[in-house]
């Protein structure tokens, strides 16, 4: 293994689905317990043996780094990034060639999860793709009756049906080269990337995960994050850093 894993957690959205909380706070730093969201994650991201991480702002971003600083009371090395407009859930990538010259983790700022991420990057690596998917499954109930016709009768019915799929936890592995498919300057979501990637034809992997995972951008996680009983840090996989993540994982 060469060189130590950075992370890059995207922070510039407005956090629409809490409004009215956050037109007064950025969505990383809604609390949960008595702290925010964004330094829970972080010091999740320290115990799993990340140093340097780059967080991208845009939205209220002088608030995230005034609450964050320059990372040095959790061990860590911050560097911020701005937004003078929205690039969208990977456009800021762009801002940061040149500095991204190894596997990096990218994650949303409003996750908690307890991820194990040494089995997470050794996976990505042993599979030797350019990204992988951190998944869970999750289970939605659909608001409406939803039936199937055939030439005009109904043939099922379903009342308000539960559906199971697999989703995207907001975290992914990559490597250097993802960012030959980012544009600079100009809005670009991962949905673009995904498009990107598959239209061409290259390996998309998926890593799937059974444990906890909230995203705090949800209203209906954000509550669920509150009456959890988190023991001050989201829990971690302190068995070695992540430099050593290839040897856990045969």
């Amino acid at each position: 293994m060469e060189g130590a894993v950075k992370a890059v957690i995207q922070s510039g959205g407005k956090g629409t689905r809490l409004r009215p909380y956050t037109m007064v706070l950025p969505k990383p730093l809604m609390p949960v317990g008595t702290k925010p969201v964004l330094e829970m994650l972080l010091k999740w991201l320290r115990r799993n043996g990340i140093r340097e991480a780059y967080v991208t702002t845009g939205y209220l971003g002088h608030l995230i780094r005034t609450v964050c600083g320059n990372g040095s009371q959790w061990d860590l090395r911050i560097t911020y990034t701005q937004e003078a407009e929205p690039l969208g859930t990977v456009g800021a990538l762009s801002l940061l060639r040149g500095k991204l010259d190894d596997t990096f983790l990218m994650l949303n700022g409003d996750v908690l999860t307890d991820l194990n991420l040494n089995a997470f990057v050794a996976a990505h690596r042993r599979h030797g793709g350019p990204l992988t998917i951190a998944t869970t499954r999750r289970t939605v109930q659909i608001d409406f009756g939803i039936l199937e016709e055939r030439d005009g009768s109904v043939v099922t019915f379903r009342e308000k049906p539960l559906l199971t799929h697999l989703v995207s936890t907001g975290i992914y592995c990559m490597e250097p080269s993802i960012l030959d498919h980012i544009p600079t300057g100009v809005p670009f979501g991962f949905d673009d990337l995904m498009h990107c990637m598959l239209g061409h034809g290259l390996p998309v992997r998926s890593f799937q995960h059974d444990g906890l995972w909230l995203d705090i951008g949800r209203v209906e996680d954000f509550q669920k994050a509150q009456g959890l009983a988190w023991d001050e840090e989201v829990p971690a996989y302190e068995c070695a850093p992540l430099a050593f993540a290839a040897d856990l994982v045969a």
